[in-house]
């Protein structure tokens, strides 16, 4: 089954498809089949973010609504560097474990 991220960032276009491509291209890699949507927080709303098994925004965001999925943080993996992306991409990794969805 596809587990649908959506990667979120100030303006949408930048830093939330670089996330968007990291994760899709990493974690299918490791045998996941995911789908990844970049978008504007700004943008983001309670039924838009219905549609999705995990929510990974560049940062710590307040939407001004309760995030009732799981919620990675992704800045890291801008740095580009494998001692701070790895544990993004291992925190995503328990975090579809644990949504029982193979």
């Amino acid at each position: 089954m596809v587990i649908k991220i959506l990667a979120a960032c100030g303006a949408g276009v930048n830093s939330s498809h670089q996330i968007k491509e990291a994760l899709e291209n990493n974690l299918k890699e490791k045998g996941f089949d995911i789908h990844c949507d970049a978008v504007m927080v700004k943008d983001i709303t309670e039924d838009m973010l219905a549609k999705y098994d995990i929510f990974a925004p560049i940062t710590t965001t307040n939407l001004g609504f309760d995030i009732t999925i799981p919620v990675v943080d992704c800045g890291a993996i801008l740095y580009r560097m494998p001692s701070l992306a790895e544990p993004v991409y291992e925190q995503m990794i328990k975090v579809i474990s644990s949504l029982n969805k193979s």
